[in-house]
Formats: structure tokens, sequence, C-alpha cells
């Protein structure tokens, strides 16, 4: 697929609709569109973009907003940025972002939040966010745009996060 638009594109100034034909369930059908829609948007080919997945129409539109959003073609709402699980971790990492991620869908303000389960690499990257969070062992620390805020529990992260998103 990349190789056919980058050849055609090559050839003619027609505008060009991307798309990964059959690109399978939502978690292979998203890796797939992200890479070819988005190698293609990066080298500026394409006009449009069609994400296809077997799955509800919605996860496809949205997918397709990431990607935009990724390359910084859309504007962007809510970027939600966690750290990876490591033996660092020492908080509910899964937990308190499945619930940002339910609770923000639909917020369009554009915010970077980080949530960082450690307290050693949690500071840095949570005092670079708009709204961040570095925690560990119970408790967390409370970042607004690099300045912290207050010290908090873990069972008040997701509500002081709200609160947060609420005052930006």
């Amino acid at each position: 697929m990349i190789e056919a638009y980058r050849l055609i594109a090559q050839r003619t100034d027609v505008p060009l609709h991307l798309g990964v034909t059959e690109a399978g369930t939502t978690k292979v059908g998203t890796i797939k569109s992200a890479v070819g829609i988005g190698t293609l948007l990066a080298e500026g080919i394409g006009d449009t973009i069609r994400v296809s997945l077997t799955d509800d129409p919605v996860k496809e539109v949205e997918v397709g907003k990431e990607i935009l959003r990724s390359l910084s073609l859309a504007a962007r709402n809510i970027e939600l940025i966690a750290c990876p699980t490591c033996g660092r971790l020492e908080v509910d990492l899964f937990g308190i972002m499945k619930q940002l991620e339910e609770k923000l869908q639909g917020v369009k303000k554009p915010i970077k939040i980080a949530v960082l389960g450690c307290v050693v690499n949690g500071p840095g990257e949570a005092s670079e966010a708009d709204i961040g969070i570095a925690a560990g062992k119970g408790v967390a620390i409370l970042y607004r745009k690099g300045q912290i805020i207050k010290k908090v529990k873990e069972d008040e992260i997701v509500s002081t996060i709200l609160e947060e998103v609420e005052k930006f």
C-alpha cells in the first residue's frame, strides 16, 4: 500500500484517498492503519483518509482522528500519556488510565495529561505536561504546567485530574 501510493504520488497531482483495505480487528487494524496511513501522511502524500476496522464505525473515526493528531494535522483534544509498566510501578495505573479515558472522552480541550506510576521518571515527565501526576506507594504529586500544586492520595488521582481539567 505504501509503495503503491508513493508511485502514484510521483506520477500525478490528483487528490489521493488513503486507506488500508481489510485492516482487520480493532487492535491489528489500528496498528496497520497507523503505520500505513501515518507513513504516507508524514511524507506529504494523501488528501483524505479512511480507517477500516472490523468494529463499530465510531472507532474507525477515532483512530483516524488520532492518526491525524499524532502528526499535528488535526487539533488535539485531551492527550493522555502514561508510563510503560515496569517493576517500579507503585499505583493502579491501568485502573486510573481506564477511568480517565472513560471520563474524559468527548472533552474538547487541548490538554496534555501525564500520569506516571513511579517516583523515578515520574516527576520529570509529569512536570512537562499541562497536568501531571507522579505517583508512588499510594500517593501522588500533582503538577500544573511544571509547578508542584499538591499531594493527593491514590484514590483521589482521577477526581483531582478531572477537577484540573475543569479549571483548565
